[in-house]
């Protein structure tokens, strides 16, 4: 089916992955717009990141499943790439290692019988805390199954070595040993009541970044785009087994259906084992924060 869309955004990043973080948040709601994650639908040209920048999209027509070689600035190709912004935070994110999709370059996909559909990328990704950009090749497979059923996760694969390489050894073993032995166990949400994140909190606002990433994979199909809006809040449990174990309250931003969801995580992590997520339970439905302000 067509798909004519007609947008008109003015994006305001607050949210920088330098030493100062600064956006206005209310706490169950959030606009997706200052996140650095977030990705234009259909623009002429992509956001900067940290600037003020008015994206005027023209009208256009497109299949949503349309095969063949893709427009990356619209929806299909932007899905996927997002996909696999998700996978590589899975496997190689970190409280100073925090991945996202900087630009698509060119894609292209096609059914695969009996199995889904594949889309092949090319596409630029970004650390956002050391600003390490790279041109990687990714392949993303969204399987096909009854409608009926929980979605299976789509299948990734993707050729980025040198952003998986960042080195961050020294960074995460201080945090750890900082809070491995910490005895007042820290609690907050991210960012505080005035839209501000410290600096020594914005590794907990990466692990939230990281973790969430393992519900978006799992929850992705080709019908939605989802971004990590906040930080409702953080806990620190006692730790076990060696592993720094936090108990987090995230606000996921599904941005087709602008609809915001509250999500549960429990999950332990240490340099050398990484993010694990232990548990995690949708909330249920909050009918106050269906729509991030602004999000016209």
């Amino acid at each position: 089916m067509a798909l004519r869309i007609v947008v008109f955004l003015a994006v305001l990043i607050g949210v920088t992955w330098g030493l100062n973080v600064t956006v206005r948040l209310e706490s169950d709601s959030v606009d997706m717009s200052a996140h650095p994650n977030s990705v234009p639908e259909i623009a002429e040209e992509t956001e900067v990141f940290g600037q003020q920048k008015e994206l005027i999209a023209e009208e256009v027509e497109e299949d949503v499943m349309a095969t063949g070689e893709l427009n990356p600035n619209h929806y299909p190709a932007q899905r996927a790439a997002t996909v696999v912004q998700h996978y590589l935070n899975t496997y190689y994110g970190s409280p100073y290692k925090v991945f996202g999709v900087k630009g698509v370059h060119s894609g292209n996909a096609e059914d695969v019988a009996d199995s889904g559909r594949k889309y092949q990328l090319n596409i630029s990704l970004q650390d956002f805390i050391s600003k390490s950009t790279e041109n990687c090749s990714a392949e993303v497979l969204f399987l096909r199954g009854e409608k009926q059923q929980q979605p299976s996760p789509p299948q990734v694969q993707a050729s980025c070595y040198e952003l998986s390489a960042i080195n961050t050894k020294v960074q995460e073993e201080a945090f750890y040993q900082k809070y491995k032995t910490n005895q007042s166990l820290m609690s907050a949400h991210l960012p505080d009541s005035y839209g501000h994140i410290e600096p020594g909190m914005e590794p907990f606002w990466h692990l939230g970044t990281v973790a969430s990433s393992f519900i978006m994979l799992n929850q992705s199909t080709e019908d939605t785009l989802y971004n990590m809006a906040q930080v409702a809040n953080v806990t620190q449990l006692e730790t076990e087994n060696n592993q720094l174990k936090f108990d987090y309250h995230v606000l996921l931003h599904e941005m087709v259906s602008q609809a915001i969801i509250h999500w549960k995580l429990l999950f332990s992590w240490s340099p050398s084992e990484g993010v694990k997520v232990l548990q995690q339970e949708q909330l249920p439905h909050c009918h106050d924060c269906e729509k991030p302000p602004n999000s016209n």
